[in-house]
């Protein structure tokens, strides 16, 4: 079970949009090695340890949920730093395209 809550931990300033910092930051979100990839392996590894080691179970339950909430921090800070008409171009079928 996850609870959200939508107010931000922190209020990023942008003075200006990065196209160049918001790619690396868009390969952290969803990469090989990025925030995303890290919570399924969390999450396989939790559903894997359930029945044998109930306390590995909930221990890596928290990791992946934590790895989830880096999603949000960095899929903002991306967000802020990539402009929306760059991001209706580059990704046309998009919800932002409309």
């Amino acid at each position: 079970m996850f609870y959200h809550v939508k107010d931000l931990q922190f209020n990023a300033r942008v003075s200006r949009p990065d196209p160049a910092f918001a790619t690396l930051l868009l390969e952290q979100f969803g990469g090989a090695n990025g925030e995303l990839a890290a919570a399924l392996r969390y999450f396989g590894q939790a559903f894997a340890a359930r029945a044998p080691h109930p306390d590995k179970y909930d221990m890596l339950m928290d990791i992946a949920t934590e790895e989830f909430s880096h999603l949000e921090i960095v899929g903002g800070s991306a967000s802020t730093k990539l402009p929306l008409k760059t991001l209706r171009k580059s990704n046309p079928g998009s919800l932002l395209a409309r």
